[in-house]
């Protein structure tokens, strides 16, 4: 059983940081909310997601699995205006999402979850972390995108840098401690990383809204924000590039 009310812009925004990864999802249903885990097809990224009950103005549920083609519910969502409340409820005899937004009901059928993986969360002691607005990085990010294809991402205990080299051009962005939420480093950490998978990772986040970044040497990256006015949360894994001698 489930059926639930929520404002529009919050399943946009699970689209936003889904679908640039995975296609298909496995959502997780349980009474106090939604999340789900899922890895690219590359298995270079890794999201989990959690939304709380309390993100849904109407929410009844019990444990359950649904699979979601995000294309498919992502073109649904694009006839729903900023503002707006959508409906869902699942209809088991048919395996179908019933869609309702405003007057228009739209029923999606839905993946059979039979097959799907259940990745689990590998523990990583990384040992340095940043939190910083989401504005600040995103002008490195971007910046980056036009002369290369990967970045190094820097932390020390006094700053947090971020590098990005083509074979003309480079780019450097660095952010002295006093200017950031926070950051916490007992020595100097760099790791380098696709810039296309990280920037998917970065731009679904509001401009000053706080993200946090989990640095080793050569590790793979942390990253972690809230959604849905904190009643929901994200959490990616990025494996590193290795650099060849």
């Amino acid at each position: 059983m489930f059926n639930a009310k929520v404002k529009a812009e919050i399943l946009k925004g699970i689209i936003d940081v889904t679908s640039p990864l995975v296609n298909e999802v496995k959502l997780n249903i349980k009474s106090d909310g939604v999340s789900l885990r899922a890895v690219d097809p590359a298995h270079v990224a890794m999201i989990d997601l959690s939304l709380s009950n309390e993100a849904f103005e109407e929410y009844n549920a019990s444990d359950m699995e649904m699979g979601i083609d995000m294309d498919k519910f992502s073109s649904i969502m694009r006839l729903a205006t900023s503002g707006s409340t959508v409906s869902l409820e699942f209809d088991e005899k048919a395996n179908r999402l019933i869609i309702t937004i405003g007057n228009l009901v739209r029923k999606m059928a839905l993946i059979d979850t039979a097959g799907m993986p259940d990745p689990k969360m590998p523990s990583l002691d990384l040992p340095g972390k940043v939190v910083l607005k989401s504005s600040e990085i995103l002008q490195g990010v971007r910046a980056s995108e036009a002369v290369s294809d990967h970045l190094s991402l820097m932390m020390s205990k006094d700053t947090f840098e971020l590098f990005a080299e083509g074979d003309t051009d480079t780019v450097n962005l660095t952010l002295p401690k006093d200017i950031l939420v926070d950051l916490s480093a007992n020595g100097k950490y760099k790791s380098l990383f696709s810039i296309d998978y990280f920037s998917n990772m970065i731009k679904p986040v509001k401009g000053d809204d706080p993200i946090t970044i989990y640095l080793g040497n050569d590790n793979p990256t942390r990253v972690e924000f809230d959604i849905a006015d904190t009643k929901g949360h994200v959490t990616y894994l990025l494996a590193p590039r290795i650099e060849s001698e």
